[in-house]
């Protein structure tokens, strides 16, 4: 059975009349006569009574009707979720985010995503450093990627989208708390507590800074995430450079303070550049509308 035969059969059984159906069809009469036909042939039923009057169902094509506009509305159904799949107006689109990201970009981007991509589910992981994130984006697991630099691999594609300067985490009881600003050479005695990836881009940057101060820093702790190193500030373990993002972390025993002497840091955002998720590429579209990301060519979106 041809799908075009149960089309022409809604239509001549909702207007009961071969001539007028033709016309909406825009195929010829007799050729719609015989396409019916060939219905009736295969059902091995009478699903029109036809006198040279009038064009009745008979109750075999009453049945039909009924179904054939289930069959058809479901197809329809399918075929639209297919489009809107490999289109990227549908699906899941997998975003990771470095510690204090979450805070500063993910309200923006997820306010994007549901306002002009509604039928995009959002699957976050919060709090992951910049060298996991690459690894999650080459085995696929993740779609987008919001990372500091350095981000490793000619796979994987990037655009800066913020830059912000550091700042100086420490305990609240500290000496140094009391001080509107701080300089790097104020550190020169302090213990410090890093990330566990001494690749990170913000602990490169605190090595830079202290380096070009004198002295390199006593890395005494390190922890696997922002919200896990602000803790070990506040419990008096040592002190952090930490993006100024890190403000919206308040947590008991913790003060930042601005700092002189140090460097600002990006922040990108990436993705797989030989990805198939086509839900990625209209994420990619709606944030360079906003003027999240700058303006991509289309090489880097196929």
């Amino acid at each position: 059975m041809e799908l075009r035969h149960l089309r022409y059969f809604v239509v001549v059984a909702e207007t009961c009349h071969f001539g007028n159906s033709a016309e909406r069809l825009h195929i010829a009469q007799p050729a719609l006569s015989q396409a019916i036909k060939q219905l009736e042939l295969e059902l091995n039923a009478p699903l029109l009574s036809r006198t040279t009057r009038k064009v009745t169902l008979t109750p075999a094509g009453e049945f039909l009707l009924g179904e054939a506009r289930r069959i058809l509305d479901t197809l329809d159904d399918t075929i639209a979720g297919v489009r809107r799949i490999a289109s990227g107006q549908y699906g899941t689109v997998r975003i990771g985010l470095t510690g204090t990201a979450a805070y500063s970009h993910l309200p923006r981007i997820a306010r994007l995503i549901r306002r002009e991509l509604p039928g995009i589910a959002m699957q976050i992981h919060a709090d992951l450093l910049t060298p996991d994130q690459c690894d999650m984006l080459g085995a696929g697991t993740l779609d987008l990627a919001i990372l500091r630099p350095p981000v490793g691999g000619p796979a994987i594609e990037s655009r800066v989208i913020a830059t912000e300067p550091l700042i100086l985490a420490l305990p609240s009881e500290h000496p140094l708390a009391a001080e509107p600003i701080v300089r790097v050479g104020d550190l020169r005695a302090e213990p410090f507590v890093g990330y566990v990836s001494r690749q990170s881009a913000v602990n490169l940057a605190t090595v830079k800074a202290c380096h070009d101060a004198g002295f390199m820093p006593d890395l005494v702790h390190e922890a696997p995430g922002t919200s896990v190193l602000l803790a070990l500030v506040g419990a008096g373990l040592g002190v952090a450079l930490v993006p100024s993002a890190a403000r919206a972390l308040p947590l008991d025993g913790v003060t930042f303070r601005d700092i002189t002497g140090v460097g600002s840091i990006e922040l990108m955002l990436a993705w797989l550049r030989d990805r198939t998720n086509p839900v990625t590429d209209a994420v990619l579209a709606v944030l360079e509308a906003d003027d999240l990301i700058t303006h991509l060519s289309p090489e880097a979106r196929s």
